[in-house]
């Protein structure tokens, strides 16, 4: 981080030198705002309003010929799209599919893979996970006529930001006989922080226990590789870094290894494609990863996908990665060097300063972080509040800049020096 310079020229220049910056130009940017919350919702992309509208005049043009049309058909919408995601997982073709919303996956991959025996009836996960997580551990555990109490386990953070990789290869270790099945985030919502999927899942293949991540904060942020890594399975949202659109379809994993296995939820679009509509009663699987569909696909959510999946296959991951970091560093580096960390201004910085464990947003941490993010909103930045005393900022690869970045570090020291937060109540608004 001791590279840069804390002037504006210096962030104009950055901008200047950026490989990257073509790219924003292929963004719907908010007009007068800095928006630095792509990591809840992406903006969205020219491309990906270019492969909606494709849908939506297939639609009007075909009807229901547009499940089978030669061009694009809709029928094979999702396993077109997994493909085309699976170089950002590290994956092939047919282990990656387009179906379903991130719970919905969930519940399908943990019924499938958390199969208790024996005294292996626990499932571990930890206690920064975000919390729709463990409401489906605890359903699925209650689904096997178990209880959630004795039978989930959730790692501590020693600090409520992190938690440590050593904590959960102890807790593997002391709990190995018992546990059934993993669960992690492979970047955690709050503080940003990168988990070692590698070390863990070897740790947790070690001991013979299949092992899961969920990567809605890290699918399009940072690369993964799931085959090299050995994962059994993943699942991810779409809305985030992947720009697909509010509620857009989800995206699931499931290695080779397992495609023998029956998925937990059986559903119509989960058949084998050649006898899907002969309307048979006994279910036939489809191969692949295409069995754990469920559902006929939303198509008018999915295809903003297609349009930012040519974005990143443009881009690259590993360029998009690059200048992520940089950003985060750099953000990181205003931070303190402008003495926002020390008093009056009291600021916090809640994220790993190691480029390995650090994710695709900034914690910025302020006693008054409620009450801050409001004026930030009201001055045109967009962040977002995580309680009790979390800012996130997110400075995305593909559509924000170096000066937005320094606006936004400007922007917070004028905060404190103004006193504007005060006008504000400290508490969170409805949608935080």
């Amino acid at each position: 981080m001791s590279n840069f310079s804390t002037g504006k020229n210096e962030a104009l220049e950055l901008d200047r030198r950026d490989p990257l910056a073509r790219f924003r130009e292929r963004f719907y940017l908010l007009s007068g705002k800095i928006y630095m919350d792509g990591n809840s919702l992406g903006l969205l992309s020219k491309d990906g309003e270019e492969s909606l509208l494709r849908v939506l005049n297939q639609w009007k043009q075909l009807g229901i010929d547009g499940w089978l049309d030669q061009d694009n058909p809709w029928f094979y919408y999702g396993e077109k799209l997994g493909a085309m995601q699976a170089p950002l997982v590290g994956a092939h073709e047919d282990e990656v599919v387009v179906t379903g919303s991130t719970t919905v996956n969930l519940h399908a991959l943990v019924g499938t893979f958390y199969q208790p025996e024996g005294r292996r009836t626990k499932i571990l996960a930890d206690k920064l996970n975000f919390p729709s997580d463990i409401y489906a551990l605890k359903s699925q555990i209650r689904i096997k006529g178990l209880g959630p109490s004795e039978n989930l386990v959730l790692i501590k953070s020693r600090d409520r930001r992190m938690i440590e990789e050593e904590d959960i290869i102890s807790a593997i270790e002391r709990g190995s006989g018992e546990i059934a099945l993993i669960l992690l985030p492979a970047v955690y919502y709050r503080s940003g922080q990168v988990l070692d999927m590698e070390q863990l899942t070897a740790k947790a293949h070690q001991y013979g226990i299949a092992i899961g991540f969920d990567c809605s904060h890290s699918i399009g942020a940072i690369p993964h590789e799931f085959d090299r890594w050995g994962v059994d399975f993943a699942l991810w949202c779409n809305y985030k870094h992947m720009n697909a659109g509010p509620g857009s379809t989800a995206g699931l994993y499931v290695n080779r290894k397992h495609f023998c296995r029956t998925s937990s939820l059986a559903g119509w679009w989960g058949y084998r494609k050649d006898k899907q509509f002969d309307m048979l009663l006994e279910f036939e699987q489809a191969p692949g990863v295409g069995g754990w569909q469920i559902s006929t696909p939303q198509i008018l959510s999915t295809a903003p996908l297609e349009g930012s999946l040519k974005i990143f296959a443009e881009a690259g991951i590993e360029k998009v990665r690059e200048k992520s970091l940089k950003l985060t560093s750099y953000l990181m580096f205003l931070l303190e060097t402008e003495g926002l960390t020390k008093p009056p201004y009291n600021y916090r910085i809640g994220t790993p300063k190691d480029p390995k464990r650090r994710g695709g947003h900034v914690a910025v941490e302020h006693d008054s972080a409620a009450s801050i993010t409001k004026v930030l909103k009201k001055r045109g930045i967009i962040p977002d509040f995580r309680p009790p005393d979390i800012i996130r900022l997110a400075p995305i690869a593909l559509y924000n800049t170096f000066y937005e970045t320094w606006q936004v570090v400007e922007a917070l020291k004028e905060i404190i020096d103004g006193g504007e937060y005060e006008q504000f109540e400290n508490v969170r608004d409805t949608i935080a």
